[in-house]
């Protein structure tokens, strides 16, 4: 009975860690590596155990850096069950199949741009992601279910995005019994949507994220007057404003934000692009889960009907549509992914507003190392997009507020709930943010915290 981790072990995203009991294999997410370009070729090196000998995977919520490579896994020889909360199903056979639309498109281009060099695979198909989606088996919250011999599962709401979840796995073998808490992403208390992370009550064990250890987000009625601030001052400038967004999660909250200050703000005044099919499509799955809403945004759509409030709301899917928004010279906010930057149509637009002094960039979400999201908000004065080095002029606005991840205190607050203060390994963060959450939860939460390292192997029949 053991525990392996492999992916986002002292780093942020490819989340992937084994366990093992009973002669049976359980593999807790399947990421995709993401970063700079050498960070991402890591996923083409092929996964550190045998896809064929597991034997199911428990899938924590939507996000590509917990999902993303379940579909090379398939391709590798994996054929057992994979489980999911039902939101997260249907949000994945979007989000995998748009991933795969990109990888075959980025093998296109590159055995078009350099045909004398061996012709460069995809990493998996359309065809394979859609494989996927038919293993997927959904589940609602707060159900027990036994899916392997000695290994029953729990999800509870992890209130990062729709359907997202905490993992309670129950271990049996030789008579040792042990439960093991995966978290998953948690997030923010009290964010507008989502119900806050349920709580646990006891484990033997806790696999915690910990990506904004060392971190406090800005109190959320601060972060609502530092957006209607940057509203009002590009509305006098006359420029745009451009939101870098994750399709699923930052996407709606920011409409909800927006309907939701409608008449504050002033937005009868703009015009509000919702710039990405993907995110278009996720939209739809929100909405078709009012059961999982929070109290307020129960109220605020039993009152108006429909969700997002907001008239002047464009939905535009086709490649035509998003090529038009980049002639509004002002008065437009462009809501686009990738929400790090690192592709997708927000890149188009950064280069029609980056150098305009009256523009702003307002950066909702956290920015994984190497990213042109992350060199954004670190300040650089020049950044390459689309092979073009341009002067970033445009006002560049971290509102941390808005992110889908609790800061330390929600992560602290989060562990609080386990009644017994087990031992926690910490993964999903960068290294110097696992230690400081590591510290925090040793100071605060009087736990017995470390930081996971790839590779390493817990006994989780013996002395935790």
């Amino acid at each position: 009975m053991e525990l392996e981790f492999f992916g986002a072990a002292g780093e942020v995203t490819g989340s992937c860690h084994v366990v093992r009991v009973g002669g049976r294999q359980l593999l807790l997410d399947c990421g995709l590596i993401q970063g700079s370009r050498e960070d991402e070729a890591r996923n083409r090196d092929g996964f550190p155990f045998d896809p064929g000998e597991i034997d199911a995977v428990v899938l924590s919520h939507a996000h590509i850096d917990h999902s993303g490579r379940l579909p090379l896994l398939v391709r590798e020889g994996f054929r057992g069950p994979i489980y999911a909360h039902n939101a997260t199903r249907d949000l994945c056979g979007i989000m995998l199949e748009d991933s795969a639309s990109l990888q075959e498109r980025d093998a296109e281009y590159a055995n078009r741009k350099y045909p004398n060099k061996p012709p460069l695979e995809p990493l998996y198909t359309v065809e394979d992601a859609r494989r996927v989606q038919r293993m997927i088996e959904g589940n609602h919250y707060n159900e027990k279910r036994e899916i392997l011999s000695g290994v029953t599962i729990r999800f509870q709401d992890a209130g990062h995005i729709i359907g997202s979840t905490s993992v309670e796995v129950w271990l049996e073998e030789n008579g040792v019994s042990r439960k093991l808490v995966f978290s998953g992403d948690l997030g923010q208390y009290d964010t507008p949507i989502l119900n806050d992370p349920a709580v646990m009550g006891e484990a033997d064990l806790v696999l915690m994220e910990s990506t904004y250890g060392g971190r406090r987000h800005r109190e959320r009625s601060l972060t609502y007057q530092e957006i209607g601030e940057i509203i009002s001052e590009a509305e006098a400038g006359r420029g745009n404003i451009l939101i870098p967004a994750f399709a699923v999660g930052r996407s709606q909250e920011v409409l909800y934000t927006l309907g939701r200050n409608y008449d504050e703000w002033g937005m009868n005044r703009w015009h509000v692009f919702l710039d990405s099919p993907m995110a278009i499509e996720a939209s739809k799955v929100y909405w078709e889960y009012p059961h999982l809403y929070d109290d307020e945004a129960t109220k605020f759509r039993r009152n108006l009907h429909e969700m997002p409030r907001l008239k002047n709301l464009h939905l535009t899917a086709s490649t035509e549509e998003s090529m038009v928004i980049n002639k509004v010279r002002s008065g437009a906010i462009i809501i686009a992914g990738s929400g790090m930057c690192t592709g997708g149509r927000i890149r188009h637009h950064l280069v029609h507003n980056i150098e305009r002094r009256e523009c702003h960039v307002i950066i909702v979400g956290y920015q994984a190392p190497h990213t042109l999201g992350r060199r954004l908000v670190d300040g650089e004065a020049e950044v390459k997009i689309k092979g073009k080095w341009l002067q970033v002029n445009a006002r560049i606005h971290t509102v941390g507020g808005l992110s889908a991840h609790g800061d330390e205190n929600d992560l602290l607050r989060w562990y609080r709930g386990f009644d017994n203060r087990p031992p926690v390994w910490l993964v999903h963060g960068e290294s110097s943010a696992a230690r400081a959450m590591e510290q925090k939860l040793q100071n605060e939460g009087g736990a017995r915290a470390r930081v996971a390292r790839a590779g390493e192997r817990i006994d989780l029949a013996g002395e935790l």
